[in-house]
């Protein structure tokens, strides 16, 4: 059994109502407590919020979702059903990988069609070996799921248990790229199946193999997308949980927390005073810690993972050759982790990620027109531009991505943009994201498991935290998880595992 609150904790204030917020809020009010949740914005989602811009519908955040039988699990928690709120559509192919020599591999998530595109791209024994990757895959995520992605830490010796075991006979705590190179030979498929440690804000030369359970999720698990954006998902759960009683309150800020001695008595925002019982921390880091008024004893300080800049294009036309999400490979691979990681220079060789959502859902931009977004991974301001250097760098770097996809086959791309909205380091910095990155705290080895920023912070009987800050890290799915760890620790019930139940999950998104 881990830490739980103590005291009263019959009223929760969530602040934030984002993934980790709205998921916390579902587990809380199903397990009878009542529910308030404050957010600043006037629409729920946090990160995954929603643009409206000349009759194009935005995704602001994540464009990828996967595991959706993890945010099923909130549902479930209210006698509701994400599956009933939201249509999913399982993505065919779930990425299109387009490398610097020509080349274009379409990655599927079923293995008889993945192994059929590796043989046709790669050759019989790149295939054979994919198939060994695979279940290696599946059972590296099977070996960390309960014990250290959907778990709660108190302590460096809660790792000691026959998971850690397993792990380490996987070669959890090998190398990634070294890892997959084992099953793989081929550069470009290392890269597939690697890149995904770019979430995680660390090297694949340098990250542990355990993240290769990323890859999992993106590969062999299924990607999906939510008819009308992948804001759908934050919407129908702030409605799941208004409908189960729960009182949520847009368009306020939180301004501080009323404290007596160790325990917080009330949130007050600009509009609002709500008295409390226990509080659940959503915002980043800094935000949280500063509303605690006390920052965690740490021997380091916090590194952050690289930041991003978006270009949100609605355009009068598109390209064939772009599937849903295409992967833009640059030739150079090391090099453009050292700048992103340790230089902080912007990427000399591109490695690009181009969403087109309009592929599957055409409803999200006008009759006849596109809606594309342009990820370039790039340095966070702690060692890369800052946040006031981006207000002239931003301009000029769109351009050169405009040139840069002119040049791998997006003919007219500038021409053909009829409304944009784009996103540096300095917008997230400005929405308060510490060195102005989205993806919060890297996944180094000291600051993962139970070396991340616990979500029971000292010095404060009821708050709790949530959010990729804290266990169990960066991205939707482990967000989602946050919120129920949260509330486990204020329920003092145990979280119920998350089993692996990805096929019953396509065949019900599938049928929806």
């Amino acid at each position: 059994m881990r830490r739980g609150l103590r005291g009263r904790t019959d009223h929760v204030v969530v602040v934030g109502a984002g993934l980790a917020g709205l998921s916390a809020a579902l587990h809380l009010l199903g397990s009878g407590r009542r529910v308030t949740v404050v957010e600043r914005d006037t629409l729920p989602g946090g990160r995954a919020g929603r643009l409206d811009l000349g009759g194009y519908r935005i995704d602001t955040g994540p464009t990828v979702l996967t595991m959706p039988d993890l945010a099923e699990e909130a549902f479930a928690a209210v006698g509701d059903s994400l599956y009933r709120r939201v249509e999913l559509i399982p993505l065919h192919p779930a990425y299109r990988a387009r490398f610097a020599d020509g080349s274009t591999l379409d990655v599927h998530t079923d293995a008889d069609a993945m192994t059929a595109e590796v043989e046709r791209f790669a050759g019989p024994d790149e295939a054979a070996g994919y198939l060994r990757l695979r279940d290696w895959l599946t059972r590296l995520h099977r070996a960390q799921m309960r014990r250290f992605i959907d778990a709660n830490f108190d302590s460096p010796l809660d790792l000691l248990n026959t998971d850690l075991a397993r792990l380490a006979a996987l070669g959890g705590f090998g190398r990634l790229d070294a890892r997959i190179g084992r099953f793989v030979r081929d550069e470009r498929l290392r890269r597939v199946f690697s890149f995904q440690a770019l979430y995680a804000g660390v090297p694949p030369a340098r990250a542990l193999a355990a993240y290769a359970v990323i890859a999992y999720m993106d590969t062999v698990a299924g990607v999906y997308f939510p008819r009308g954006g992948v804001h759908a998902l934050p919407r129908a759960m702030a409605d799941a949980a208004a409908d189960a009683g729960g009182d949520l309150r847009y368009g306020q800020e939180v301004i501080r927390l009323e404290r007596s001695g160790d325990r917080v008595t009330a949130v007050v925002t600009d509009q609002d005073r709500i008295p409390c019982d226990a509080v659940v921390l959503t915002p980043d880091l800094p935000v949280a810690y500063r509303l605690l008024g006390r920052r965690p004893r740490r021997p380091l300080r916090l590194r952050h993972a690289p930041s991003a800049v978006v270009l949100h294009a609605g355009t009068d036309r598109t390209w064939p050759h772009l599937a849903h999400h295409t992967l833009f490979f640059g030739a150079a691979w090391r090099t453009t982790f050292t700048e992103l990681t340790r230089t902080g220079r912007l990427m000399s060789d591109p490695s690009l990620l181009v969403t087109r959502p309009t592929a599957t859902d055409p409803g999200l931009a006008p009759p006849g027109r596109h809606l594309h977004y342009v990820l370039a991974p790039c340095p966070n301001t702690d060692i890369g531009p800052d946040a006031v250097a981006w207000g002239d760098l931003g301009p000029r770097y769109r351009r050169t991505l405009l040139r840069e996809l002119q040049r791998r086959g997006l003919d007219g791309i500038e021409a053909a943009v009829e409304e944009e909205c784009l996103v540096t380091p300095a917008t997230w910095q400005a929405t308060g994201h510490a060195a102005g990155t989205p993806f919060s705290a890297a996944h180094t080895v000291s600051q993962t498991g139970p070396f991340r920023p616990r979500n029971l912070p000292r010095g404060t009987e009821n708050a709790v935290l949530a959010g990729c800050g804290t266990t169990p890290g960066v991205g939707v799915p482990t967000v989602l998880l946050s919120g129920k760890l949260a509330a486990a620790r204020i329920t003092g019930l145990p979280a119920p595992a998350s089993a692996p139940r990805t096929s019953s999950a396509r065949g019900r998104a599938a049928t929806v």
